[in-house]
């Protein structure tokens, strides 16, 4: 997974013309995604609603509209860039967990569509809208799937969702207020390997949603699993939408009219498309390691420490495999921010072209929850954003100065 260009441009290139630490996205990549998961279900009326979170750049939110991709947002921030990049309310999913009830009034009175996870929302929504506006209700379908406790969202006591045994109580709910439920939500978790997960899922649902009479929607959400290194397995995306659409399309029919299958990838659509340069401040020869210390840290790209994730990373700047190492890749930030995990969610070395001081050290996957989980810890800058398209470089955001620092900070006399 060695990409030392993107569509034809050296990243060494792009290091030195917009310098570093640097996150590019190739827009081929992201297309080629939004084509993989179109084909995939082609045989059925999808609908693909980006889940902005993985990556809210307002050229990357655009770039999705003019492939078809709508949006689906968690917090009126998120809604905003929505509107900003052109989406109208319709073309708004609003899927938040544990908000108040204002935010969702907010997106409900700009027409976007509103995915209630919990029953007080559900009632409170019914008692001010009755039928007047549709919904989606959030399930939590009691299903294990995802890379890790930390990114699943489906099981028992995840706090995502109403757990389908409540089901008494929504359909309650529902009558009550005579609510129009136009469409059921379900979201399993990230880094799904095989269908198991999603069918398990899928069924629950498609069984519940036989007790709603006014659906339109069957909305699946995202986690397919992309590859992080060679060989790595990933969602067999044939073979899924194979499965969910054949099941889909029975339900439908069972059902009596046509419904739309939604899905809300994030990761799977923009991280592939992402490489993160940073620049080899030092080689540091240790007795027992030999560590390459990089001018970044987890204060912008955070997953290796959040969440033990793997990232491939290799030296942008020597393309000679005839003489490696192993190296720790660390960061400047003043904890523990290494970069370089095993697979197995460990801290180790990776083996790469031997590696100098002022080198491009390149890390891969860094396109989605990288620079959005980003932050100024260590009163450090965030970096600048760049789309390659066309086969031009683009810079999308700009890197941050000092000033941004001291933007919102009032000085009082103490």
């Amino acid at each position: 997974m060695h990409y030392y260009d993107i569509q034809g441009i050296q990243l060494t290139e792009l290091a030195e013309k917009f310098d570093t630490p640097l996150y590019v996205y190739d827009a081929n990549k992201i297309i080629e995604k939004i084509g993989i998961l179109r084909d995939s279900f082609k045989d059925v009326n999808i609908k693909i609603k980006y889940a902005c979170k993985a990556n809210t750049n307002l050229s990357i939110l655009k770039l999705m509209r003019k492939h078809g991709v709508e949006i689906d947002v968690v917090s009126p921030e998120e809604l905003r860039l929505a509107l900003m990049a052109g989406y109208e309310g319709a073309q708004i999913t609003f899927t938040p967990s544990g908000v108040s009830f204002d935010e969702i009034e907010l997106a409900a009175e700009i027409g976007a569509r509103i995915n209630l996870d919990n029953l007080d929302v559900l009632e409170a929504f019914g008692k001010l809208y009755g039928n007047k506006k549709g919904a989606l209700i959030r399930i939590k379908p009691h299903v294990f799937g995802g890379g890790n406790e930390k990114i699943m969202t489906a099981h028992p006591e995840s706090k995502f969702g109403i757990s389908i045994h409540q089901k008494d109580q929504i359909l309650e709910i529902v009558k009550k207020y005579d609510m129009k439920i136009i469409g059921l939500h379900q979201h399993t978790g990230s880094d799904v390997k095989n269908a198991d997960a999603f069918t398990q899922a899928a069924s629950a649902i498609l069984e519940m949603a036989k007790d709603f009479k006014d659906l339109e929607i069957i909305d699946l959400g995202g986690g397919f699993k992309v590859a992080y290194k060679d060989g790595d397995i990933t969602t067999n995306m044939a073979e899924l939408g194979a499965v969910l659409s054949s099941a889909f399309l029975n339900f439908c029919q069972e059902y009596g009219r046509p419904l739309q299958l939604w899905f809300e990838p994030g990761k799977f659509l923009v991280s592939e498309a992402g490489t993160f340069l940073t620049t080899a401040n030092t080689v540091k020869k240790d007795p027992i390691k030999t560590f390459v210390c990089v001018n970044s840290g987890l204060n912008h790209l955070g997953r290796p420490m959040m969440y033990g994730a793997y990232h491939d990373i290799f030296n942008a700047s020597n393309q000679d495999d005839s003489q490696q190492d192993d190296y720790r890749v660390v960061g400047y930030i003043c904890e523990t921010d290494t970069f370089s995990w095993s697979a197995e969610g460990q801290q180790s070395e990776r083996r790469m072209n031997t590696v100098n001081k002022g080198d491009i050290i390149a890390m891969k996957n860094a396109g989605a929850y990288c620079f959005s989980m980003s932050s100024q810890y260590n009163s450090r800058i965030r970096p600048a954003e760049v789309l390659v398209i066309n086969g031009e470089a683009k810079l999308i955001r700009r890197r941050e100065n000092f000033d941004d620092i001291l933007r919102n900070t009032v000085e009082v006399d103490v």
